[in-house]
Parts: structure tokens; C-alpha cells; sequence
């Protein structure tokens, strides 16, 4: 089966380096999901915490009779107004799917109503999300789109749910397979400037207005130099973890992938300047009938900007997927 359009990816003008595919987003205009009508839902964690998940609800204008709901989940620093998740969001609605843009927990607009914080290995948040959905929504149906973080943290819930995972079809799009060693190359000299926007925005994002955290856990958040050192000196020992060396081991996707045992999607660019492409080319991808690798050389990280279409060529491939898995 083709997944992909007519042709394999090529890059757009001016798009055409990998750090250009992966800044791309930032320069792409206004969003807007218009005709199509959205509404906001409010998902309270049954955990003792008191903390409550946001989404948005997307109905499309001409709804298609049998369509599955399609579950986007952002990545790290991102929210349900991702331009990426924008533009999957369109493309699913436009074909007349029912879409939930999901804010992960302290992410975006939940992070006013959650004391805790989202990480790659969270996965309880996810299936929890899923057990209380309204019966309405998932008449026809559920499937999955994650994206970077997001993703990675969609391939361990799969992976943990085996053939019992309640969905239809799963897609993951530049994920960090394996935490460690992403967070290493991403920490490499090239990538200082992208390195201190995603540390800072953490910043922000873990101590803002409904984050509960110690002064010890403030000062150990904003004193970290380094996204290791702030999984090493936060996260890890906020939620259970020994260090940052035990939270990706424990958490990286690898781990898990031999257990998924619904149709899923992996795609990913060996270009991605975050993400080394040695750990999806190492990968058995053979030892496991339900995965469904698409590597490309070219496509940055949550790039795919490619010639022929305006809309990203990662989100034609999952919209196929989704048609055809």
C-alpha cells in the first residue's frame, strides 16, 4: 500500500535545509478552523490531584457518516493551538472527522487548572482521557495523532496496552524514540539556540499560574541549564523516578514498541536536527507486524513542508493511513 501522495517527500521553496523544515511552522499565517465549529471540554482526573485535562472539540461543517474520532496530541512546549496540530486538525475536518485538540496536563490552557506537569512518560493521562470519553464521540471509533513529546508518549501507551489499546489506528510524527539520546543531540553545540528556547519556554511553562511546585522545586527549575538538568533536578524526582537517567529509561518509546498491537504509523526524518535519524534506521521495524515505518531523508523535526501542497506532507501521509490502516 502507497501511504503517502503521488511522490516521496521532497521539500518546498524556501523550506528546502532541515532546520528550515523544523522552524517552518513559526512563519506559516493565522489559523483558523472556520467553517468547521469548536467547543471546549473539560476532563477531571480522577486522581487525587484535582487537576482537569482541557481539550477542543472540533465538529466539522459536513460531518462523514462513520468517521472516527481523531485524538491530536501536541508536543513538548505545545498546546491544542499548535500550528501543526492546526493544520492536521483542518485536514481531518475537512474530510469530516470530529477532531479533539488535547492539552496535556499543565500544557497550554490546562495548565491553569493542573498543579502537576506533563512528561514524556505520563501515559495515565492519556488512558484515563480515553475511559472517560462521552459515548457520543466514540460511536465510530477512535484514533491517534501525536507529535515529538506527544508521541513518544502515545508509543508507550500503546506498547503497555497491546491489542487492548481502544483505538482504531495510532500515528506518530518526530517522535523521540529513545529519551536519552535525543536529549543528548539535541544538547549538541548546533543546537543552542533551539536548545535555550525549549528550556526557557519549560520554564515557563512549569511555573506559571497553577503550577504547584516547593520553593526548592522553583529554584531547582529555574537554576537548570540544560533539559537534562532540569529532568534530572525536577521531573525525576518529582514523580518517582531516581534521576534523569531513570526517567528515560523507564519512559523511551523503544521499551514499549514491540507490544503495540494496533495499525500504527511512524514517521519521521533522518534529517531531524532534535531527533537522530541512527535510532529509527536501527530499529527492527520487521519484529513487529503492527508498526508501519515512513523515513524519509528530508522533513526536519515536524516539518514535511514539501512541494505540491501548501498542507504538510506528514498530515496527507497519516490522513491516508487513517483511510486505508
Amino acid at each position: 500500500m502507497s501511504l503517502g501522495p503521488d511522490e516521496p517527500f521532497q521539500p518546498r521553496f524556501p523550506w528546502w535545509t532541515s532546520d528550515l523544515q523544523t522552524i517552518a511552522n513559526r512563519f506559516r499565517g493565522a489559523d483558523t478552523l472556520a467553517p468547521h465549529t469548536s467547543e471546549r471540554l473539560k476532563f477531571p482526573l480522577p486522581d487525587g490531584t484535582g487537576d482537569t485535562l482541557l481539550a477542543s472539540l472540533d465538529r466539522p461543517a459536513t460531518p462523514r457518516a462513520g468517521a472516527p474520532l481523531a485524538i491530536l496530541i501536541h508536543g513538548l512546549t505545545g498546546s491544542e493551538d499548535s500550528r501543526y496540530i492546526f493544520s492536521m486538525a483542518r485536514l481531518l475536518l475537512d474530510r469530516g472527522s470530529r477532531v479533539l485538540r488535547l492539552n496535556l496536563r499543565g500544557a497550554g490552557p490546562s495548565r491553569g487548572v493542573c498543579g502537576q506537569h506533563y512528561y514524556a512518560g505520563r501515559s495515565q493521562d492519556f488512558r484515563t482521557l480515553l475511559s472517560v470519553l462521552p459515548k457520543g464521540l466514540t460511536a465510530d471509533g477512535i484514533v491517534a495523532v501525536g507529535y515529538s513529546l506527544g508521541g513518544a508518549m502515545l508509543l508507550k501507551y500503546l506498547g503497555e496496552e497491546g491489542k487492548a489499546a481502544p483505538l482504531l489506528a495510532a500515528a506518530s510524527v518526530s517522535a523521540p524514540i529513545d529519551l536519552a539520546v535525543t536529549c543528548r543531540y539535541m544538547m549538541r553545540p548546533r543546537n543552542r539556540l533551539y536548545h535555550r528556547y525549549i528550556l526557557d519556554t519549560m520554564k515557563v511553562e512549569a511555573t506559571g499560574d497553577g503550577a504547584v511546585v516547593s520553593t526548592a522545586e522553583r529554584a531547582a527549575i529555574m537554576g537548570s541549564r540544560t533539559v537534562w538538568d532540569y529532568d534530572d533536578v525536577f521531573i525525576a524526582p518529582r514523580y518517582g523516578f531516581a534521576d534523569a537517567v531513570d526517567y528515560y529509561e523507564r519512559c523511551r518509546p523503544t521499551r514499549f514498541m514491540c507490544g503495540i498491537g494496533i495499525p500504527t504509523l511512524v514517521l519521521a526524518a533522518f534529517d531531524d536536527p532534535w531527533i537522530p535519524g541512527t535510532l529509527y534506521q536501527a530499529y527492527d521495524w520487521s519484529a513487529n507486524s503492527s508498526l508501519t515505518p515512513v523515513l524519509t531523508d528530508h522533513g526536519g523535526h515536524v516539518g514535511f513542508h514539501g512541494i505540491g501542497n501548501r498542507q504538510p506532507w506528514s498530515d496527507l501521509v497519516v490522513a491516508r493511513f487513517f483511510d486505508h490502516g
